[in-house]
């Protein structure tokens, strides 16, 4: 059987809090968007696993795909054997969330192939011990996250009609060095309520504060979300802790040669 995991901007993000743990408490919102990797996944005499498309660092036992197995696995369910071929169009390091879709779209598969019968929310608790964004994946829907974005609630957004455009320039950033020079800080307005005002009110309030600490050791990104508003753009943000930047405009950006040597990805949502 095959499918296609898709990847996820952040609509905000504010880090509110260091907790006890050396994590952080954040708030975002989570949206679903239609740049997707190819899972493939089919009983075998031998387990195997095959990946092509954009490379990822690591052994193969350490992709999230296998771990999702992994974990079915050390959770009591008879997984035979399997062939898994993962081709990755979702960039990494990009804060897009593609190996926690792989994953979260390994168990929900795996649980229609084999008749497992495990609720959405079990699911959803088991894939939270292999990322934290992980349980969005298994719902896929438009949420507001909190706590280390395990916590979510559903939240009424669509943003139908509008024109997404992703830049990934060729610039790695670490989730620690993202978090190194964050300041905590409680915000003044809630992401969950700026989202429900119209699109065209977000720039000036709808900020991601990884920026803050990002974009000074890695200019490269402020300059792509500068050309995006360059070009049209009526928001543009980073996602994530990076390096992609997103837009959304009322009409199909035209990019010229500005990110020649950037990943692009354009679509209608």
């Amino acid at each position: 059987m095959k499918v296609y995991p898709n990847c996820k901007i952040n609509l905000g993000l504010n880090i509110v809090e260091r907790r006890a743990d050396g994590y952080h408490n954040l708030e975002t919102v989570f949206y679903p968007i239609p740049l997707c990797d190819e899972l493939d996944i089919e009983k075998a005499a031998q387990e195997t696993f095959e990946m092509d498309g954009m490379a990822i660092e690591g052994k193969p036992a350490d992709n999230l795909v296998m771990r999702a197995v992994a974990l079915l696995r050390e959770n009591g369910y008879a997984i035979p054997p399997l062939r898994i071929r993962l081709t990755k169009r979702i960039p990494s390091g990009a804060g897009l969330g593609g190996g926690s879709s792989d994953a979260a779209h390994t168990v929900r598969l795996l649980n229609e192939m084999f008749g497992l019968r495990i609720s959405t929310q079990r699911m959803a608790e088991m894939v939270c011990r292999l990322g934290a964004d992980c349980p969005f994946f298994i719902h896929n829907t438009p949420v507001f996250a909190e706590g280390i974005g395990d916590v979510i609630q559903p939240v009424a957004l669509d943003l139908a009609g509008w024109h997404l455009t992703l830049v990934k320039p060729d610039v790695f950033v670490s989730t620690k060095e993202a978090y190194a020079m964050v300041r905590p800080k409680r915000p003044e307005t809630r992401v969950r309520e700026i989202v429900s005002r119209p699109v065209e009110e977000w720039k000036d309030s709808l900020g991601n504060d990884f920026e803050g600490s990002v974009f000074p050791s890695h200019p490269a990104i402020r300059e792509v979300k500068e050309r995006l508003y360059g070009r049209g753009a009526v928001y543009a943000s980073m996602s994530g802790s990076g390096s992609s930047v997103f837009s959304l405009s009322r009409k199909p950006l035209l990019l010229g040669n500005d990110f020649s040597d950037s990943f692009c990805f354009q679509c209608a949502l």
